[in-house]
């Protein structure tokens, strides 16, 4: 190793250890943790209690609270339907076979959803929201400042089913009714069917435009607020794929990008909002369509049981002039790609499903995704599932991995001259060093990127790989070997203690289908012919070379087992193809080959003799005037 390549060890080192002094939590951060984790226990068993026994709210008249008063204001500004913000709340409700969806007195509102086949890692029942930190609260606004805001209000459960609402055989129903008298009233009538995650909601008003003066409200906003929980193993992991998703009107999908606290205002008509997680979402469907939306997500704190807070205010196409119906639906359900491009591709809901861009998201669109549905039935194992799919990638890839082993032999066998060429050319002539061993490589045909070409085509396929399997909700809790779930990392030790430097760019555990992929991607390399570089030729690369795995595997660490497990199968089958190529191709056959190649001097032409005789002549006469 020469005096560069150590330096750019140490450098590299001096790196690491800055950044992860600069990252390591103080006091005040360490003794938050602490704090969080003494509240797990707590927060489990608040979950369970609020499954079995929800919480009821009582407002009264008569409370002098800080609270009561607020409502009493905004009472007074709610006309007829202030005398609505007072009562007791209690809980209604509605399922299929899929999801159990809680409805709320106290605005009508969605409180809490449970997807029925699902469980979070820990195995608790898993809940898309819950509780009072959600909000879902329809503002009628006039100029007059005199506004409604239902989240405010205690609604009633209306058994009488209007007449112009049509439910479907089987289907669970549920009307939400809050009323000023018999013909003024704001009502929610919400839907299932079995078999489906989707939630129909209608919101009808009744009776608040004045026809006569056309003085009804202005206009209508909705505002949806919920903390998305921690469903998955790997906080960290699961927060990068937790995001706020909108579709223009008309447009592609969209979404916040993913920083401490990103806010966004959508001028023109939304189809829907999404609130994603890693492997579930939560989405908002219009009808027809949304006028236009303020949307916000923020960043929770690192450990805590929620990953990040989303908020949207959504104007709602309106008629103050009228009765009306706003047509809204809800999905409650899993990042399903097959699921959501059958039942919603019309509203490109399995854009939610990002599995890279262009030509990546083609290769996972049109190739991966369909490969690894088809083996899914015919195989239950998913770790078997990715070794099939392994074996035909690899195989779809022979060619361009053959080629690309062709040239590094070639290159291998042609060393020892670009070593003998090394020894002559002095290195401060680097430039001449370079042509001369060009030109050795131009008679016997053989390009030095050779190799690289194959290589490079084959990059898409690992990229696309990188994309589908942390997104694939069929490996979650899908279990193989020493791995209990496919979807996130397979720890075989973990410790609790914070380890400086090492909890902050490693984490607090060892993966080892990392650890392996780490390994053979090493071997993979060595035999590659990578070692068959000089280092006169390109200092310092060898070694950055063999720092590169090393450096993926603190990245790769926290991320799914499914993803390690594949790179480590694909590195296997890449030593196997490399010893089963060494086997077939003879050096010393194949060095006389490209000797025999060598490139002849090529007789000139009729036209080119004629201009060098000419050069000649010119040259003689200018010697003999001189």
């Amino acid at each position: 190793m020469d005096r560069k390549s150590i330096i750019g060890i140490i450098l590299i080192a001096i790196i690491f250890i800055v950044w992860g002094k600069l990252n390591q939590p103080n006091k005040e951060e360490l003794q938050r943790a602490k704090q969080r984790q003494d509240s797990i226990a707590l927060v489990k068993q608040q979950q369970n209690v609020l499954m079995a026994t929800p919480d009821t709210v009582t407002v009264k008249k008569d409370s002098l609270s800080a609270d009561s008063a607020t409502i009493a204001i905004k009472a007074n500004r709610m006309g007829d339907f202030g005398k609505k913000a007072y009562g007791e709340q209690k809980f209604y409700t509605i399922e299929n076979d899929l999801l159990k969806l809680k409805v709320s007195s106290k605005g009508g509102r969605p409180y809490s959803v449970e997807l029925k086949k699902f469980k979070t890692y820990d195995s608790l029942p898993l809940l898309l929201f819950n509780g009072d930190s959600t909000v879902f609260n329809i503002n009628f606004y006039d100029s007059k400042r005199n506004n409604i805001y239902t989240g405010d209000l205690f609604f009633s459960a209306d058994s009488t089913k209007p007449s112009n609402i049509i439910v479907k055989e089987n289907a669970d129903s549920l009307i939400m009714r809050v009323a000023s008298s018999e013909n003024k009233y704001i009502e929610y009538v919400y839907k299932v069917v079995p078999g489906s995650y989707k939630v129909d909601m209608d919101i009808r008003v009744v009776g608040l435009s004045d026809k006569n003066d056309q003085s009804g409200f202005d206009y209508v906003t909705l505002n949806w607020v919920i903390f998305s929980p921690q469903q998955e193993q790997g906080w960290k992991n699961e927060s990068i794929y937790t995001s706020l998703y909108y579709k223009p009107y008309g447009e592609d999908v969209n979404y916040l990008r993913n920083t401490k606290t990103t806010e966004e205002e959508i001028n023109t008509k939304l189809e829907w909002v999404a609130y994603k997680d890693q492997f579930f979402s939560s989405v908002l469907m219009a009808d027809n369509t949304f006028l236009n939306a303020k949307l916000e997500s923020i960043n929770e704190e690192t450990d805590t049981k929620f990953i990040k807070n989303f908020k949207s205010e959504i104007a709602l196409p309106y008629n103050p002039r009228t009765d009306n119906t706003i047509g809204l639906s809800f999905y409650f359900g899993p990042n399903d790609f097959k699921l959501l491009k059958k039942q919603f591709g019309d509203k490109k809901l399995q854009d939610l499903i990002v599995v890279g861009r262009s030509i990546i998201k083609w290769i996972n669109q049109g190739i991966i995704i369909n490969l690894f549905y088809l083996l899914s039935k015919w195989f239950s194992s998913y770790g078997l599932i990715i070794l099939l799919m392994t074996i035909i990638i690899k195989v779809a890839l022979l060619p361009l991995t053959y080629k690309s082993y062709m040239s590094t032999a070639k290159m291998k066998v042609l060393k020892p001259m670009i070593d003998e060429i090394t020894k002559k050319i002095p290195k401060e002539k680097a430039m001449e060093r370079q042509q001369a061993s060009m030109a050795v490589y131009k008679k016997v045909g053989v390009s030095p990127l050779g190799g690289c070409l194959p290589m490079l085509l084959q990059m898409p396929i690992l990229f696309a790989m990188f994309r589908f399997f942390p997104v694939s909700i069929d490996l979650r809790q899908q279990s193989f070997l020493w791995a209990t779930d496919l979807s996130t990392y397979d720890s075989i030790y973990s410790w609790s203690v914070n380890i400086p430097i090492l909890s902050s760019i490693y984490g607090n555990h060892i993966s080892l289908f990392t650890i392996l992929m780490t390994v053979t991607t090493l071997l993979s390399m060595k035999m590659s012919g990578t070692q068959q570089m000089s280092d006169s030729q390109m200092p310092g690369m060898k070694t950055m070379m063999y720092i590169m795995p090393i450096t993926f595997m603190f990245v790769l660490n926290g991320y799914s087992a499914g993803l390690t497990y594949y790179y480590f199968l694909a590195n296997m089958f890449t030593i196997g193809q490399n010893y089963l190529f060494k086997a077939f191709v003879n050096e010393e056959d194949l060095l006389k080959k490209l000797e025999s190649k060598k490139v002849k001097t090529k007789k000139k032409s009729k036209w080119q003799q004629r201009l060098e005789d000419m050069q000649k002549q010119q040259q003689t006469m200018a010697k003999k005037r001189k």
